[in-house]
């Protein structure tokens, strides 16, 4: 309790009130709630609780599995802030590190931290050499289940759970609920409580534009775009790593402020580039998706979807950077031609038709928005050689 007080937190929100109770009854649960909801809290305070009041061995107690390092270093931070005047120890387990902090790692999980926060392709290559101490478990947390499905993560999650003790509580949490996620909660829970918190729409503070256009107009309307509004702080989401570097170069040959986080980039560098954007040392930062869920960043003024997402949820994630803590926001998606039917799905999941602004004149002509009518793949684009230096690849992820 003194950790919540001094953490702030007043009242309990709607996945909290419902979880809370169900993991302290020592119920399996499946919960749908989206990032910013509070479910952090509500799945760490039950369990932290339980490991304090209930007797167990001197091994790890609880393992909680994310998809990506941020969020894992995240959790972990919040986790130390709420147990701050409880003997319970944590350790964050992440790949891309150097070899000190993968001996640190072993030391913990040899000698039994309490809660494990993870990644599942670090943690399994320490289960993979015997010296974790895990047959004292009690708690297995899957966080944000949906995006390490879409990761691929779904062998790695099964082979750590089968070095898991049978006798467990297990807990899933998931932005979305599509058949996968529910497959996977066919295969670990028993009798689960389900919990659904309804898909939030992006704050009424965020301002919602759309250009129409054609691919490789994209990065000089973003350039445009950048030099029309001289924001403080905007974050740019591209679908893939290679359009991430793509877009991150040229903007640097504009001198511009910007930085990119993705998959290949060092995990210290990631920490520091993330770091300099939230102090505001750095006005622009390009990223995939990685940075879409469970990052607190306030007073984003821009984000900038550089690609439409593919699905429909991860626009709201995207644009619910912006805009928090009782601020105000602006949410700009650039609408391929083969993304316009993805981008109707985002306008029938809000409930809102966003505003389409015209391209301007100079970049050339701009498709109309028609999400019904598949794109054409022998449009006319008379300008396409001027802008051929920016061409997007199609590359892997």
């Amino acid at each position: 309790m003194e950790g919540i007080e001094a953490i702030g937190y007043e009242n309990a929100t709607p996945v909290q009130e419902q979880a809370i109770p169900a993991i302290l009854e020592g119920r399996d649960l499946i919960a749908s709630a989206q990032t910013g909801t509070g479910k952090t809290a509500a799945f760490l305070l039950p369990v932290i609780h339980r490991i304090i009041t209930t007797k167990h061995d001197e091994h790890i107690k609880c393992l909680v599995i994310v998809p990506t390092r941020e969020l894992a270093t995240q959790i972990d931070q919040q986790l130390q802030g709420m147990a701050y005047f409880c003997p319970v120890s944590s350790i964050a387990v992440y790949g891309g590190t150097d070899g000190a902090t993968f001996s640190n790692e072993q030391k913990a999980l040899t000698e039994g931290a309490d809660i494990v926060v993870c990644t599942p392709g670090r943690m399994l290559a320490h289960l993979n050499m015997g010296y974790v101490q895990i047959s004292g478990l009690s708690y297995l947390i899957l966080d944000e289940a949906d995006r390490m499905l879409d990761m691929g993560f779904n062998e790695d999650l099964m082979k750590i759970i089968s070095f898991l003790p049978e006798q467990r509580q297990n807990l899933l949490f998931s932005a979305t609920m599509p058949s996968s996620i529910r497959n996977l909660a066919r295969q670990i829970l028993v009798k689960p409580i389900e919990i659904n918190i309804a898909t939030s729409k992006p704050a009424e503070r965020v301002k919602q534009e759309a250009y129409i256009v054609y691919d490789l107009q994209k990065t000089p309307l973003v350039q445009k775009i950048l030099a029309a509004r001289n924001q403080r702080s905007t974050l740019i989401f591209c679908s893939t790593k290679d359009k991430t570097k793509q877009l991150t170069r040229e903007l640097k040959r504009l001198k511009l402020s910007v930085d990119e986080i993705h998959s290949d980039i060092e995990q210290s560098a990631r920490e520091r580039v993330l770091n300099l954007f939230k102090s505001r040392d750095l006005g622009i930062l390009v990223a995939t998706d990685i940075l879409s869920r469970g990052i607190d960043i306030e007073d984003i003024d821009l984000v900038i979807n550089y690609d439409v997402p593919h699905d429909a949820e991860d626009y709201i994630h995207r644009v619910g950077r912006t805009a928090r803590a009782a601020s105000e926001g602006e949410a700009i998606t650039l609408v391929g031609e083969k993304d316009q039917q993805r981008f109707q799905a985002i306008e029938t999941l809000i409930d809102k038709v966003i505003e389409k602004i015209q391209v301007p004149a100079e970049l050339g002509e701009a498709p109309a928005y028609n999400p019904r009518q598949k794109s054409s793949k022998n449009r006319k684009f008379g300008k396409k050689k001027r802008f051929s230096p920016n061409h997007d690849r199609k590359k892997n992820a």
